[in-house]
């Protein structure tokens, strides 16, 4: 249950609570209900500011899911039972973005477009701070934020109640209902009602799933109630496991039946199988299409453990893939595998390591995937030299003195100056002393071309190895396995790439390394595509064209405007070169100088 949600006389310290937090400033911790302190803690660790609404955009939401067609009918009767009142119903994906809001107030209305609560900007706590469809997502259950418990000071004035929406079957999130209204105006039942709605919602998705879903549901249940095997249920939106298949298959187990299920569904005449899973179990596996045939088919999976002695008569052997090398880092190229080890056996040594490459290599992820494969439970923190304050070496040192803090990474330090990298040896130099029993492991990452000529000499003493991280040009192919996984990450699994936008993918040099790759595709799926497959004309227009040179800014406005045109004329030459006012001639080489596919 929440705690009760702040009356009106508690509006004066709960304001004079949040400032003090946001100014690290003492206050009395009972002035603050706890859900909503913790979610203060959570925005203040993204960096927001609290001053203003910063969110990202998507022009065009989705508005084709089963959770926006089933939802339509409940919000519509819930915004005529509202008429008059100055409440706003709106509808979310799971990740906070706005897909609908139904407002009948009209001072409302031009409110909720000034913090931009609206169709296309996500709500997600990591964006918005705390508020009422982000902390309810983040906390997984029914969430009201009032007045001055929101995070930014432009939410002040409302006041919202969200509930996050379940699959009726998977039991997933599968997005929220948030009622707002003005703050003054805010009542205890406005938790209860967006609780109603959500509820009507799951139950129109219940009504709503085709045929198929329920089909699987059904043979599910009767393979759970059958025998007391472990069974799973799959089909391109759902996985279900039943009590059994949790409590005994961890999530490497988990990819690796997965895994051998779909290889036993493509073969024919083969019943079963026996593998032996990542965590060195041994199972039976059958795997059975339902429906049988057709489109859209999932499949129920059913896991026998078996002991070493017994024997595996009419079933072949199958042994897993082998784990990666480091958790969450993805790419299987040479170069990119010989540096992850040597990563790993720094961290496995003690010894602390200078992680050296360009910007948006990995350095940090290497050194956090070394953490979490070594020392998945012990703290890991990140200083950035950049943030240094004129306490940056006591905070430093108390880092390091911290015997809670297993790991550190310190980036960017060629950017000090030298009375700051003096500090930050001498701060080194202490923590280490202090803690000669059982040291931290210290990276230092040092970005190529980034020094301000400060000598690093002294402080590089202290890190006995130096690793170059390659850039990504250096280990090209891992694009094919960066690009599903970002998407994956992006798009919840519900994007994949073209071979031919891969291919062009895979023909930039990439001068902002992984990183770069990340943000176009997040800049795809914000901005063109969220489902299906990503096709080349979904490419941002510099990444269309692979020139050979370096084009100025007049060239590279010419070369888009032509690939525009191109994608408008449907890739006829001749209609592109009317519209633009060029001959044939002169678009055939412009087309082959800039490199347009």
């Amino acid at each position: 249950m929440d705690e009760a949600a702040p009356g009106s006389g508690d509006n004066g310290r709960l304001a004079k609570a949040r400032l003090s937090f946001l100014t690290y400033d003492a206050f009395p911790v009972g002035d603050v209900r706890r859900p909503v302190l913790a979610s203060w803690v959570r925005s203040r660790r993204w960096n927001l500011p609290a001053d203003r609404i910063d969110l990202p955009y998507v022009a065009d939401p989705d508005l084709d899911l089963p959770l926006a067609r089933s939802a339509t009918p409940v919000l519509r009767r819930l915004h005529e039972h509202l008429a008059g009142q100055p409440i706003s119903v709106i509808l979310t994906e799971r990740n906070g973005l706005v897909l609908r809001r139904l407002t009948a107030d009209a001072q409302l209305s031009r409110h909720l477009d000034r913090v931009h609560l609206a169709p296309g900007f996500s709500y997600s706590e990591q964006f918005a701070g705390t508020n009422g469809i982000g902390t309810a997502l983040e906390r997984g259950g029914p969430m009201h934020v009032f007045g001055h418990e929101h995070y930014a000071e432009d939410l002040e004035d409302l006041a919202c109640a969200g509930v996050p929406i379940k699959h009726p079957i998977s039991g997933k999130t599968v997005g929220a209902i948030d009622l707002t209204c003005w703050r003054k105006d805010a009542g205890s039942l406005l938790i209860t009602l967006a609780k109603t709605t959500a509820d009507q919602i799951r139950a129109a998705l219940l009504r709503d799933s085709s045929a198929r879903e329920q089909e699987l549901l059904q043979e599910y249940l009767l393979a759970g109630r059958r025998s007391g095997d472990m069974v799973l249920a799959v089909n391109d939106d759902l996985l279900l496991m039943n009590a059994s298949a949790q409590q005994t298959l961890d999530g490497s187990d988990q990819a690796a039946v997965l895994a051998h299920a779909a290889d036993l569904l493509g073969q024919t005449g083969t019943d079963a199988l026996v593998v032996e899973l990542p965590s060195g179990r041994r199972v039976r596996m059958t795997c059975r299409r339902v429906p049988e045939d057709g489109p859209g088919s999932g499949a129920v999976i059913q896991l026998t453990e078996r002991t070493a002695g017994q024997g595996t008569t009419s079933v072949r052997a199958h042994r897993p893939p082998p784990r990666p090398e480091l958790p969450g880092i993805v790419g299987r190229s040479a170069p990119w595998l010989a540096t992850s080890r040597a990563v790993d056996n720094a961290y496995r040594a003690g010894h602390w390591i200078v992680l050296s490459g360009e910007s948006g290599a990995g350095k940090v992820a290497l050194a956090r995937a070394a953490h979490r494969q070594n020392n998945p439970a012990g703290s890991f923190h990140l200083v950035d030299a950049t943030d240094a304050s004129d306490h940056f070496a006591d905070d430093l040192e108390a880092e390091l003195s911290d015997v809670t803090v297993q790991a550190l990474v310190i980036r960017h330090a060629e950017r000090l100056g030298a009375a700051r990298l003096d500090e930050l040896v001498g701060a080194l130099h202490s923590g280490r002393e202090r803690r000669l029993s059982d040291p931290p492991w210290v990276a230092l990452t040092l970005t190529t071309g980034g020094s301000n000529g400060s000598d690093l000499g002294e402080l590089l003493t202290l890190f006995p190895i130096t690793v170059d991280v390659p850039p990504l040009r250096h280990h090209i192919d891992d694009v094919r396995e960066l690009v599903p996984f970002f998407l994956s990450q992006l798009s919840h699994g519900d994007l994949s790439c073209s071979a031919e936008a891969m291919h062009q993918l895979l023909r930039s040099a990439w001068p902002g390394n992984t990183a770069e790759l990340h943000q176009v595709l997040k800049q795809v799926v914000q901005h063109r595509r969220r489902t299906g497959v990503i096709v080349l004309a979904d490419l941002p227009a510099d990444l269309q064209a692979i020139s050979r040179r370096s084009l100025s800014q007049l060239e590279a406005l010419e070369r888009d405007a032509i690939i525009r045109s191109l994608l408008d004329n449907n890739g006829n030459r001749r209609d592109a070169a009317r519209s633009l006012g060029m001959s044939r001639a002169t678009i055939y080489r412009k087309i082959h100088d800039y490199g347009i596919r």
